[in-house]
This record gives C-alpha cells, sequence and structure tokens, in this order.
C-alpha cells in the first residue's frame, strides 16, 4: 500500500511538472527557440557578452582561441539573419581561433534605436568600432555574409589598419544578374518577409537549396518566429529599401576596388537571393582575392557547407598573400 502510494505521487508530481512545462511554453512559446539556440550556443563552444559601443548595446557570441598568437575572427551576419547563423561554421573552425559573433545593431538581441540609419554606411562605421572594441592590439580575419558582406567590404575598405584579412560569403552590394529575388526588391517588396507558415516555408526555400539543412521550426515555435518577423517587418522594409534600391544599393562594389588585403570570395552556384554573377564582379574590383563557387548549396553556405567554407577560410588565412 505505501509503495503503492508513494508510486501515485511520484506520478504525480511528474503531471504537475509537465504541465508546468506546457504551461510556461504556451505563454513564452519563444522558449524553444531561445532554448535550441543556447543548445547550439554550447555545442560550438561560445558564451555570449554585451557591450556597448557606437551608442548601441551589442550582444554577441564568443569563443577564446586555444592559441594567442592565431587570428581573431569576426563573423557578420546578413539581412533578417543574427548571430546564430554562425554557428555552424562555428563548430567547423579551428578552436585556435578567437572567434567574435555579433548581432549587428538593429538585429537579433543588439539594440535598435528609433530614427536611425541601418544601411550599409552606417553599420560599417559602427562594426569598425566594435572591431577595434573587441580587438583593439590587433587587426582581425573579417567575415561577412550576404548584407554583411557587403558591410564588411566598406570596412576592409575603409579602415584597413582594423582588417587582416576579408571573406566575402554570398555577398550583397554588386549588380548581379537579374533574378526574381532582386526583382521583387526593385519592385518595393521583401522577399524575405514572414507573417504566416506559408511565407515562413517561402523564406526558408529561398535561403537553402538543400532541404535537409533548413532548419526545422516546428508548432509552436513557428508562433513565435512568425510574430516575432511580423513586428519587426516594417524595419526589414526600411532597411531593404535602403541597401537594395537606394544610393548606397552599389556602394559596397564599388569600395571593393580599394581593398588590399588578403581576400575570399564565396558563393554557392544554387543561390537564389545574389546570384553567383556577383562573384565576378567583385573579383574584378579586389584581383586578388581567392575565389571559392561551391555546388549543392543556395544562399546560406554557412550552415549547408559549413566544413567547406571553413576550409576556405583558414585556407586564407594560412596561405592569403597580396599579389
Amino acid at each position: 500500500m505505501r509503495l503503492r502510494n508513494k508510486l501515485a505521487i511520484a506520478a504525480a508530481l511528474v503531471a504537475a511538472a509537465l504541465l508546468v512545462v506546457v504551461a510556461w511554453i504556451a505563454y513564452d512559446t519563444d522558449v524553444l527557440v531561445r532554448g535550441e539556440f543556447a543548445r547550439q550556443l554550447h555545442a560550438a563552444g561560445l558564451t555570449k557578452q554585451t557591450r556597448t559601443v557606437a551608442g548601441h548595446r551589442w550582444v554577441y557570441a564568443e569563443r577564446a582561441g586555444s592559441d594567442a598568437n592565431a587570428p581573431t575572427l569576426v563573423l557578420v551576419h546578413g539581412f533578417t539573419g543574427s548571430k546564430e547563423n554562425f554557428y555552424p561554421l562555428a563548430r567547423a573552425l579551428d578552436s585556435r581561433y578567437r572567434l567574435v559573433i555579433p548581432d549587428l545593431p538593429g538585429w537579433g538581441e543588439s539594440e535598435r534605436l528609433p530614427r536611425e540609419n541601418y544601411g550599409y554606411l552606417a553599420q560599417s562605421e559602427r562594426l569598425a568600432a566594435f572591431i577595434h572594441a573587441v580587438s583593439s592590439d590587433k587587426p582581425v580575419v573579417l567575415v561577412g555574409h550576404s548584407m554583411g558582406g557587403g558591410i564588411v567590404a566598406l570596412v576592409a575598405a575603409g579602415h584597413p589598419e582594423r582588417v587582416s584579412r576579408v571573406a566575402l560569403l554570398d555577398a550583397s552590394g554588386v549588380r548581379f544578374k537579374d533574378n526574381r529575388f532582386g526583382e521583387q526588391v526593385l519592385a518595393g517588396h521583401n522577399p524575405f518577409g514572414v507573417h504566416d507558415r506559408k511565407s515562413l516555408d517561402g523564406y526558408l526555400h529561398i535561403l537553402f537549396h538543400d532541404e535537409a539543412k533548413q532548419p526545422g521550426i516546428p508548432w509552436p515555435a513557428d508562433t513565435a518566429y512568425i510574430a516575432r518577423r511580423t513586428h519587426d517587418a516594417a524595419f526589414e522594409q526600411s532597411v531593404l529599401d535602403h541597401i537594395g534600391r537606394g544610393p548606397e544599393r552599389f556602394l559596397p562594389g564599388d569600395e571593393a576596388a580599394r581593398i588590399r588585403q588578403p581576400a575570399l570570395l564565396l558563393w554557392c552556384r544554387q543561390d537564389q537571393v545574389i546570384d553567383p554573377s556577383a562573384l565576378a564582379l567583385y573579383a574584378a574590383r579586389i584581383p586578388q582575392a581567392r575565389r571559392v563557387m561551391l555546388d549543392g548549396c543556395g544562399h546560406m553556405s554557412l550552415v549547408e557547407r559549413p566544413d567547406a567554407v571553413a576550409a576556405a577560410i583558414q585556407s586564407l588565412i594560412a596561405e592569403g598573400r597580396p599579389r
């Protein structure tokens, strides 16, 4: 009888605990997304840090390198992206490198201020200040993806003393061959806009060529993600208008001609966002750049092919020399 009572009490406690978990998820569906990101952060050996630079509170992931003589790598995300996009690549990069992976101001967990400019040029100046804050004693290897690539190109060109090497991954900022994504941007639309499950699936389809590498966003995590992206729709559109249709549209490509550091240009052949023709356009401005074209991946090379991207970056560090 006593054993039955103990089992009944234990079952009741388990049921109560499950109810608490279910209630917590129902109240805060974003907890699932945060929990998964926390798991990936830990798996990559990263910790989360906060620092105020250039008038904004930055949140970034950092991993101390095992070799004090190895360079610091600063990894910069793209439009609608965040530091978490780089976690698969962080796991693939050699542990001797120090990694710093920020949410750009306005995005992710970093601060967004009203009436601020978050276009290419303004973000490049903020990023240059951030680099100085996190690595004041030596220049960094600066890696940018998509919009982050355009921002990184401006930093490398305008602040060469802070950048020893530069890598542009599927980078925006040049007049690439027309595609559906570019046509929609020029028409004033946001092809990345998310407001329901159908548009979320469409967003992932544009980004990824390999469906097996698409992140799974099941219910109720998708509800939280859709709500956040819907809330950010006006901000996303304002940034996209600035970098996709405004006067800074091709500024990164124009300024890239001033890049003298060893460089890497890496694209995926199946990129539906920044057409692969952009690689040759950047290469014409950065003739010393190493060129890598990957097959079997779309716009998210850093997620779909992290090992190949890591190998290309590490080759740039080991072998890159100005011509």
